[in-house]
């Protein structure tokens, strides 16, 4: 597996892959309605280039010649915050979603950061995988982002 950074060019694909995943991690999660929302409110290609412009990094997870998860940090003081992971489902349990995350270690550590720190929905099985990675919770937070729509989030930390 490789992680590349992407250009611009490339933000597309983000899009793509969130569109495909995102049905199967959050069908029993939120309503569809807010699922469409979310999508084109987080990963249009549009808004995408302009949080690029504004300084989040976005790597691309790419196995056997496909692009198969993707990774999208942005330094927030002295710590950096996971905005957005993720891997298909054929690739989960494969390593793929462990290495993205390595991957923030990294640019955390060279960015000089103490913490890593994301949001996670609170009925999502994702919670599981990052305690074990080494994530707490910092605290539980009700995120209101418009149209009477939730996000019903942990926020996690880890030390790097």
């Amino acid at each position: 597996m490789d992680i590349r950074l992407a250009t611009e060019h490339e933000l597309p694909i983000l899009e793509s892959l969130a569109r495909e995943i995102w049905p199967r991690t959050y069908a029993d999660i939120i309503t569809k309605e807010q699922m469409d929302f979310m999508l084109n409110w987080m990963y249009s290609t549009e808004t995408l280039i302009a949080q690029q412009q504004a300084g989040h990094e976005f790597y691309i997870l790419q196995k056997d010649s496909m692009d198969i998860g993707f990774l999208a940090i942005k330094q927030a003081g002295d710590e950096l915050k996971v905005n957005k992971v993720y891997v298909l489902p054929t690739a989960q349990g494969l390593g793929a979603g462990k290495k993205l995350m390595d991957k923030a270690v990294e640019r955390a550590k060279a960015k000089g950061c103490t913490h890593l720190f994301l949001q996670v929905n609170r009925a999502n099985k994702a919670k599981f995988f990052y305690e074990k990675l080494g994530f707490t919770i910092r605290k539980e937070e009700d995120f209101d982002i418009g149209n009477g729509f939730f996000m019903n989030d942990y926020v996690m930390e880890l030390k790097v």
